[in-house]
């Protein structure tokens, strides 16, 4: 990988982590509303995999999106005044956290039903071969969609059809509150593609590079070959479920271990070791960052909140 990259790599997962600690203190302020799903700590999945994909890829995601439409190149500001409610955010404020979307990005989504993006994704691979192209879709879904019947219809007809579709399951342990173990006959997740004879991998999500090779090699094979993958990756989410998780269900000491290997820093510290990145760059990038996700909340704040008559706009029966 060249430095270059690397060093996007991290510019990106950097750009997560602040725009999700200012979204936290933003909710905490009561300047946004409902469910606030945080990503921090799961910075390197999204990062790693979506940097994968050209321009005309798909993307399509759960409720706990902040990091893949950021991941995905849009906006930062419209992404925060979506979150905010406002007109000028991604949704036109009518989504929210949970709901962002992005045509122009081929985002295609945050769903609010656990496991509803794992069809829709699977229907993405299937009009993308109907139509004789060689995009490819990733579809990211929760551990905690997996015992979802609708989970093994999709992976099914995306073996059956050969689909171009790569399934993320982003395996944090715990989904809402319950852990793995007792939601899933087997620990490896990953081994239920070969149910469905299609390739599955368990991939270190605290490793940006890690995921970013794994991810390389499933949408190669998905864009050639039209065969679909699903890849497990192992990850850890460092707040609660959502803003309202008083987390019960797991130890501070858990979480404090899970922090030592936190792939912001970790990867932060590699490319100092190998010479990619200076500290004086990542301090001054880190500036730049934090001037970003400032400005983002600043025009959130002061951008109006969709009209009454917006209601009637964007409406299709």
């Amino acid at each position: 990988m060249e430095p270059a990259t690397k060093v996007e790599l991290y510019r990106k997962m950097l750009l997560i982590r602040r725009f999700e600690e200012a979204a936290g203190q933003a909710y905490t302020q009561e300047k946004i509303w409902g469910f606030c799903h945080l990503y921090t700590g799961e910075e390197a999945v999204a990062v790693g995999a979506i940097s994968c994909l050209r321009p005309d890829d798909y993307v399509i995601a759960s409720y706990r999106e902040h990091g893949h439409i950021l991941a995905r190149g849009v906006d930062p500001t419209a992404v925060m005044a979506e979150l905010f409610g406002k007109s000028t955010g991604v949704a036109k404020g009518k989504g929210g956290s949970m709901h962002l979307f992005d045509a122009k990005a081929r985002f295609l989504g945050g769903t609010g039903i656990v496991g509803g993006q794992i069809p829709i994704g699977t229907g993405v691979g299937f009009a993308i071969k109907y139509s004789g192209g060689d995009q490819v879709c990733l579809c990211f879904f929760g551990e905690g969609a997996v015992p979802q019947g609708v989970f093994h219809e999709s992976l099914n007809c995306a073996s059956l059809w050969s689909l171009p579709v790569v399934y993320i399951c982003e395996n944090n342990h715990y989904a809402m509150g319950t852990g793995v173990d007792k939601t899933s006959a087997t620990f490896r997740l990953d081994q239920k593609a070969l149910a469905h004879n299609i390739e599955g991998y368990q991939v270190d999500g605290m490793d940006v590079t890690a995921v970013y090779e794994a991810v390389s090699r499933a949408v190669a094979r998905a864009r050639k070959d039209k065969r679909p993958s699903l890849l497990e990756i192992l990850t850890y989410r460092f707040r609660g479920h959502s803003m309202a998780d008083p987390q019960s269900y797991r130890t501070k000491g858990e979480v404090e271990e899970y922090k030592l290997r936190d792939p912001v820093l970790s990867y932060k510290d590699r490319l100092l070791k190998d010479g990619s990145l200076t500290e004086q760059a990542a301090q001054k990038m880190d500036e730049e960052v934090r001037a970003i996700v400032k400005r983002a909340v600043t025009e959130a704040d002061a951008a109006p909140f969709p009209t009454e008559a917006s209601l009637y706009e964007d409406v299709h029966g």
